[in-house]
């Protein structure tokens, strides 16, 4: 039965967005990616996340009282800290603990904020302003803050140097606004991370644990929270405690009212609006935080007066993440209604804000464009004159409109959703100078980046040609880098495009000839070598060879087909020791038979193509069977029923039942016959076409998790090299490229299927898909 319609599933519950618009095909990879059964599933998660369930032992009795007169008796002790925004309400939330009788409380530095009110909240209830910011560490993210009382109760430092692994803690803080919340766990070690001496913590860790304390079951401080695991849930970090007694030694207090000033904007040159932390360092205006307008929409307006038309405005900017929104705003009234000129989703927007609702407001137009650069500094410019306004990025002009709604008004910066933002050189004048060098120091520029030596320094003469040049120079030459290193990119991608290319004609090679047995350790290898030009595809075969010629070498003239698998088995699993990976099942190199020989573990299926071809060139009849979720074999032999055996598991017999099992797990159908016939097709021999791309199906899934688009398309397009009728491939391939802008291959790929027209297909859709993706590629083209 052919791999791609072996079971009858829709494929829009496998795809989203464009296949579900493409498709309603009952299609679906027979190869349901390798991965462990549910149960194991939970046991390797476990152990490749480092899973320490310390808060479970909570629930023992001793341990549990221990822990409750532990936090009741430094209960007292535990602060909650908050810092408001500028609308006055509370914007920040960490944890704090008292350090002196006086009014000294200890947190993280990134806790308290910036410029800002901070007060906090006892136990009790009792709620006390800051009245100083006692000393403060940035490069350890550490902070001590003042209240105006006495008679606290301090808790007693320790010395961490003298902590050893395995100690159990206990962390109180107030993770999600859940105030006073206990934790227990152990340390696992003492590490640097990001040059911060840390206490490695086996315990969760969350958004409003940053500044609470790490304590021994004596309720002496080791460390302070400052950081979750962004690889498990189960993992923390805290500073070191000794890193805090030089801040207690020789601190730097600040009076709250100066504290509130650091960073601040100045009133006379801006006013904010509608929240968000916008703020000044270093010649340039910061924002973070979400604003309190519609969409995260705030405003930071300046106050000087704008010149009589015509006039410019600009401004360069940066942002994060480069899904997100800020840029220019002008002919505001210095409330809802405004002008916009923005980069949004990495493309260019110009909007009409009539109020404040997304009801109100209208895009004047949106585009993308060659010259915006995302992540990067990018240069806006608007002119307003009496026909409208002209729009600009990085000296390119990107849109002209007459929209004449607004009249007149300030002008200013705009963030919306989550960005955080960074903004200089904000400019208004009659007429702004273009940003790019003149031609004559970009052509200087140019020389002497030619003429620059590979394997020293620029020699002196090279900076004396452009030093009368200025910055002008300066800019021509970071301009000049920015394309080398743009041309050097494409360079590495043209020879990575080269090297898969070749190897997927080698891959359809293999398939050249219908009455030609495919090599399938040749095939799985050359998929190895997709992603590693350096794999010797030749070299690992002869190891296999070798590995043949051992196994030989054990066995008896009339040795039978059950002694040649015992033989087998023991070579592989008892000598050589190959398994299952467990621990780091999703590694890729699980997926790469080289790495699988030269480790002695790896997936199912790759375990399992290195076993079925050992057992053929022994002359065994073994085949793959591409069971859901975890692929395994069969062993065929004269006379006696076949054996399926799970290479995972060290080629173990699984049982009608185990077999009938595992499918019922992944298909809860209740219907016996309709489950006993799927089991039977799926113990259907895998041909090496269908293992090869069951294979890159798991490479791929990996891939996709990682966020490597580039990786992704590899794989689906050696799938679709390998077996050209594979639908879900081509159809994942469509929307990729549809959703990245490389529009001339998915509507090849939508061609495709316009002509072969499988079963289900929605042609009509299919071609409005088609008519929209041509319109999209020939605006980008026009830009």
């Amino acid at each position: 039965m052919p791999n791609s319609s072996r079971l009858s599933v829709g494929l829009e519950l496998l795809l989203p967005g464009v296949v579900a618009l493409l498709l309603n095909l009952a299609v679906v990879d027979s190869g349901l990616a390798d991965e462990p059964t549910p149960d194991d599933s939970k046991q390797q998660r476990e152990a490749a996340n480092g899973d320490v369930k310390a808060d479970e032992s909570v629930t023992e009795s001793s341990d549990e009282s221990r822990i409750a007169a532990l936090v009741a008796e430094v209960r007292d002790s535990i602060v909650v800290v908050t810092f408001d925004g500028r609308d006055g309400r509370q914007q920040g939330l960490g944890t704090g603990f008292v350090v002196s009788k006086d009014g000294l409380i200890a947190t993280n530095l990134h806790v308290i904020g910036e410029a800002r009110p901070i007060s906090v909240q006892f136990a009790d209830g009792s709620k006390h302003d800051v009245v100083s910011v006692h000393a403060t560490e940035k490069a350890m993210d550490l902070a001590l803050i003042r209240i105006d009382k006495t008679g606290l109760k301090p808790l007693e430092l320790g010395d961490s140097s003298m902590l050893h692994p395995g100690t159990e803690v206990v962390a109180i803080g107030n993770p999600q606004g859940l105030r006073h919340s206990v934790v227990a766990g152990v340390v696992s070690e003492q590490r640097e991370v990001d040059g911060k001496p840390m206490l490695q913590l086996a315990m969760p860790i969350e958004r409003g644990n940053s500044g609470g304390p790490v304590l021994d079951m004596q309720g002496r401080v080791y460390g302070i929270i400052t950081l979750k695991s962004a690889v498990t849930r189960n993992l923390g970090f805290a500073v070191v405690i000794n890193a805090l007694k030089p801040l207690l030694e020789k601190p730097n207090p600040v009076p709250i009212s100066q504290w509130k000033t650091i960073g601040a904007l100045r009133e006379r040159d801006w006013t904010p609006l509608f929240g968000a932390n916008w703020r000044q360092r270093a010649g340039r205006i910061l924002v973070d935080d979400t604003g309190s307008g519609f969409g995260g929409r705030s405003l930071c307006l300046s106050t000087h007066s704008v010149p009589n038309e015509p006039y410019e405005v600009a401004v360069e900017v940066k942002f994060s993440p480069t899904e997100g929104a800020a840029g220019l705003v002008f002919h505001s009234d210095g409330q809802d209604r405004h002008y916009g000129f923005y980069p949004s989703n990495d493309r260019l927007r110009l909007t009409r804000f009539n109020g404040p609702s997304v009801y109100t407001w209208k895009v004047l137009d949106e585009r993308s464009h060659k010259a915006y650069r995302p992540g990067e500094w990018n240069l806006l410019k608007v002119r307003v004159d009496k026909n409208g306004m002209r729009c600009f990025v990085n000296d390119e002009l990107v849109t002209e409109s007459t929209d004449h709604v607004l009249a007149a008004g300030a002008v200013g910066l705009a963030k919306f959703r989550d960005t955080e933002a960074e903004f200089r050189n904000f400019r208004v004048a009659t007429s702004i100078p273009a940003h790019r060098p003149p031609d004559e120091v970009a052509k200087r520029v140019t020389e002497v980046s030619d003429s620059l030596p590979l394997d020293t320094p620029p020699p002196q003469s090279a900076v004396d040609r452009l030093l009368p040049d200025g910055l002008s120079a300066a800019t021509a030459l970071e301009q000049e880098a920015r394309v080398l290193e743009q041309r050097a990119a494409r360079l590495r991608e043209l020879a990575a495009e080269v090297h898969s290319q070749k190897t997927q004609r080698e891959l359809s090679a293999l398939f050249s000839s219908e009455s030609r047995e495919v090599d399938l350790l040749r095939g799985a290898l050359l998929l190895a070598r997709l992603d590693n030009p350096e794999v010797d595809v030749d070299a690992y075969m002869r190891e296999v060879e070798l590995m043949v010629e051992d196994i030989q070498a054990t066995l008896a003239d009339d040795a039978s087909p059950d002694d040649l698998l015992a033989a087998l088995n023991k070579y592989l699993f008892e000598q050589l020791g190959f398994h299952g990976s467990r621990m780091e099942y999703d590694n890729r190199s699980n997926s790469y038979l080289n790495e699988v020989i030269d480790d002695r573990e790896g997936l199912p299926i790759t375990l399992s193509v290195l076993y079925i071809e050992i057992a053929r060139r022994l002359g065994l009849k073994v085949h793959g069977v591409g069971m859901p979720g975890h692929f395994v074999v069969r062993v065929e032999q004269e006379g006696v029923p076949g054996k399926v055996l799970d290479v995972f598991d060290k080629a173990a017999v699984l049982s009608s039942d185990e077999i009938l099992k595992r499918v019922r797990q992944y298909f809860p159908i209740e219907d016996d016959e309709r489950i006993a016939s799927l089991t039977q097709e799926f113990l259907a021999p895998a041909d090496a076409r269908s293992i090869l791309v069951r294979m890159l199906s798991n490479l791929r899934s990996v891939a996709e998790d990682d966020d490597d688009t580039a990786a992704v398309l590899r794989y689906l397009t050696t799938a679709l090299t390998i077996d050209p009728d594979h639908l879900e491939s081509r159809a994942r391939r469509i929307q990729i490229a549809a959703t990245t802008g490389r529009y001339a291959a998915a509507i090849e790929d939508i061609d495709w299927m316009l002509n072969k027209r499988p079963d289900g297909l929605d042609v009509e859709r299919v071609l409005e898909m088609r008519a929209s993706l041509e319109a999209r590629m020939q605006s980008a083209e026009a830009n």
